[in-house]
């Protein structure tokens, strides 16, 4: 098996499971987490640790942003022995019982992407897989971690449907741009990312197992009430505390679906 064009990873330089956020400066900071890691390859957006966490060997590569990149990672982790990823990474939320700081456990996506239409028509279903859900859902338990479970937004346009540069946002927010997100609080979607639908599509189209989780760092309809706005540009608020959520039930997620099959 030749070195994965896009990754730089050789097999026997990924391990099984893998967690998949789309910044490459997470990953060393998700990796601090393990009992042991070493940097294996930096490319692009693409940057892999790999380590040990409890006994259980353990992965990470950034994504990049969006659909398109997150597709090419996970084509090139699975030819070299990926077989269980979970996306960890941060949200927008429709929900009003969603605060920021809040973990959203994705059990689905509805797929407004366009990579993931590439490989299957809509109607397939994106969806997580049962084992690695439960496990999440687990693994935020026993941390201690306010979660929600649900179905998140996958798109490809973070700023599509605001308006051009420099323009004020009071009007469009009232307008066209408002009423689809209130379309989707309707149906109860919780969040808003880029990545999920792709990774829970492709791994279900192979057969592997994949979950996603995210951190919400801004309502989408409920942050500034008052003034009746958002601004993308300047309102996503992240920090240490964020990673640091992401990488413990991340980690955590994937130990107990690795005990789970060495309990088989």
């Amino acid at each position: 098996m030749a070195k994965q064009y896009h990754i730089q990873l050789d097999e026997g330089d990924c391990a099984p499971y893998v967690l998949l956020p789309g910044d490459p400066g997470r990953v060393e900071a998700i990796a601090s987490v393990w009992d042991s890691a070493e940097k294996v390859a930096q490319n692009r957006e693409y940057v892999s640790y790999r380590g040990v966490y409890k006994g259980m060997p353990i992965s990470c590569t950034s994504t990049g942003v969006g659909g398109a990149s997150t597709a090419i990672a996970i084509e090139e982790l699975a030819r070299v022995g990926a077989r269980v990823f979970l996306r960890v990474g941060t949200c927008g939320a429709f929900q009003k019982q969603v605060k920021d700081g809040d973990l959203i456990i994705f059990d689905s996506a509805a797929r407004f992407d366009g990579t993931s239409r590439t490989y299957a028509p809509l109607e397939f279903p994106a969806v997580a897989d049962y084992t690695v859900l439960l496990a999440n859902i687990q693994a935020a338990k026993d941390l201690g971690v306010r979660y929600h479970v649900g179905c998140t937004r996958s798109h490809d346009g973070l700023y599509a449907r605001h308006p051009e540069p420099g323009a004020s946002y009071n009007d469009y927010w009232l307008s066209e741009w408002r009423e689809h997100y209130r379309d989707l609080e309707r149906m109860h979607i919780l969040a808003s990312e880029m990545e999920a639908g792709v990774v829970l599509t492709l791994a279900r189209l192979w057969g592997l197992r994949a979950g996603g989780m995210a951190v919400s760092v801004i309502n989408m309809l409920h942050a500034d009430e008052a003034k009746n706005e958002y601004d993308p540009t300047k309102d996503f608020d992240t920090s240490e505390d964020t990673v640091t959520t992401l990488a413990r039930v991340g980690s955590e997620t994937l130990w107990n679906v690795y005990k789970q099959e060495k309990e088989q």
